[in-house]
């Protein structure tokens, strides 16, 4: 079992920065992929960024160039977005997984709005 707990969520201006942390219960990424989704209002959860064992990384194509995924050697991983736009206002998730193993966090709420 995996317990996940997010921060870093908030409101910014479009154009600024946030950087999202989440911290799991125990040492993970041995095996694990762990990766960020969102669920803006009135849409379906989406995939956002996922960084797997051995350090492979995947995007989606809306957040390529202007967020980063990044871990540290044990149970921290983080989403560094930066160049906001109101289209990314939404309910961000980190998630990790071990084959059918699945663990969420309880969400942080991203908005961008002047």
């Amino acid at each position: 079992q995996v317990q996940l707990v997010e921060s870093g969520g908030g409101l910014v201006q479009p154009g600024g920065s946030l950087r999202l942390s989440c911290a799991a219960s125990r040492v993970i990424f041995n095996g694990y992929f762990a990766g960020w989704y969102r669920q803006g209002p009135g849409k379906e959860r989406e995939m956002v960024a996922i960084i797997g064992p051995g350090g492979t990384l995947r995007y989606s194509d809306s957040v390529k160039g202007r967020f980063t995924i990044s871990r540290d050697t044990t149970k921290n991983f983080y989403l560094q977005m930066n160049n906001l736009k109101p289209e990314d206002t939404a309910v961000y998730y980190c998630n990790v997984k071990y084959g059918p193993q699945s663990y969420w966090g309880q969400g942080t709420q991203v908005t961008v709005s002047s």
